[in-house]
């Protein structure tokens, strides 16, 4: 893939000894790897990247770096579990943590071995524990960037008793994955105030593949609908009673049923389908709903039953007014109306400047990076960077 990688960098540049990268991801769903993503084509042109990255991750990430210079390797991870229902299963989910635990300790020393051979200037980890404890023992620094350390970073005292008392439990489970990076770089769709800490804590937009900086919004009428594991009867019947054509991704390729079309996941068709339409339904993912708000898109979100980050996401997005968060069970013909009654108003409410954290993430790791790396974007953006200092009294 070279979508923005080496095209985007000055030739001058490209001649910088390249310094090698290492980089780490969870593998769950396609925000991380879509994040990951973005980086490596920024920077592939001047350094030289090696990925380890498990499950759903990997299989998105391997073949399009096959026969590159970034090598992608397959490493084990964590994910989540869902009973028959397609709820996620807490059991399940933690059975298969404990189970990973047990395995840590022979990742980390592969990958102990893999620093001390390729000898890499920095690590970087989307929320994935095994690369930072490798990188502490052979003294590499390591940045974390993720969206899941905003559950650690971000002050929530604006939320319902519920939420806090949620966030603070999963903050808690956030904290254990790693400690001592240099930076927490949190990239969200949302920009809750920062807590105050002593480490370096910097807070981006979400970062954006190159695909979605040069799309071009534009008014339509149908919606966009993508949904992971869920799509009972209940929800399409209210989507096909909105009248809309109904474009419907994440269920698989499937024949129409009068206004609703089933699409196979097509990342051209996708892209180019949600910056024409006119609103997006979907489950609560972060990375999602930063790309659909910066493409001037109100979400009407669906949080995954038992998901507490993804019901938190909801939280934010209403209380940003730029959309609505309803539970699946609840959802009916009436509340996607309401919805669509206040879209123009939840797009006026769209700030795009500030959702491309893409520059300011890039600026961050530069600091850590031996060469300096010219950035350019297809589209160009204002970036607006809010961070903690070092020391906070």
């Amino acid at each position: 893939m070279n979508d923005s990688g080496d095209a985007h960098v000055p030739t001058a540049v490209r001649k910088t000894l390249m310094a090698t990268i290492f980089y780490s991801l969870a593998g769950e769903g396609r925000g991380h790897a879509t994040r990951v993503r973005t980086i490596v084509e920024h920077l592939r042109g001047t350094h030289r990247f090696v990925i380890f990255a498990p499950g759903d991750a990997f299989d998105m990430l391997a073949p399009l770096y096959a026969n590159s210079e970034v090598r992608v390797e397959r490493i084990p991870g964590l994910g989540f579990e869902y009973d028959a229902e397609n709820a996620l299963s807490p059991w399940r989910t933690t059975r298969g943590a404990l189970a990973y635990v047990a395995r840590l300790p022979r990742l980390v020393a592969r990958l102990e071995r893999e620093i001390e051979r390729e000898r890499p200037a920095l690590a970087i980890t989307d929320f994935e524990p095994s690369l930072p404890r490798a990188a502490a023992r052979r003294g590499l620094p390591f940045v974390s960037l993720n969206h899941q350390h905003f559950l650690v970073t971000s002050d929530f005292s604006h939320l319902p008793r519920a939420l806090r008392l949620k966030a603070r439990a999963l903050g808690a489970v956030v904290d254990l994955y790693y400690h001592g990076q240099a930076t927490t770089i949190v990239s969200s769709f949302c920009f809750p105030p920062l807590r105050a800490s002593r480490a370096r804590v910097v807070q981006v937009g979400p970062l954006l593949r190159p695909q979605i900086l040069a799309a071009r919004p534009e008014p339509g009428s149908h919606l966009v609908v993508y949904l992971r594991k869920f799509g009972s009867k209940r929800l399409l019947d209210a989507l096909a009673e909105t009248g809309r054509e109904i474009r419907i991704y994440g269920l698989g390729a499937q024949p129409s049923r009068g206004n609703l079309h089933f699409f196979a996941i097509d990342e051209r068709r996708f892209i180019e389908d949600l910056a024409t339409s006119y609103a997006l339904v979907t489950t609560a993912g972060n990375q999602l709903l930063g790309e659909a708000l910066y493409l001037e898109k109100p979400v009407f979100a669906l949080p995954e039953p038992n998901n507490a980050e993804q019901q938190i996401h909801g939280r934010l997005l209403a209380h940003e007014r730029t959309g609505e968060s309803l539970e699946f069970e609840r959802v009916d013909a009436t509340a996607l109306y309401r919805f669509l009654a206040r879209v123009e108003f939840y797009r006026s409410r769209i700030e795009r400047e500030r959702l491309n954290g893409n520059r300011d993430a890039l600026a961050e790791l530069q600091r850590y990076l031996p060469a300096a790396v010219a950035f350019a974007d297809p589209v160009p953006a204002v970036p607006v960077r809010r961070e903690l200092p070092a020391t906070v009294n």
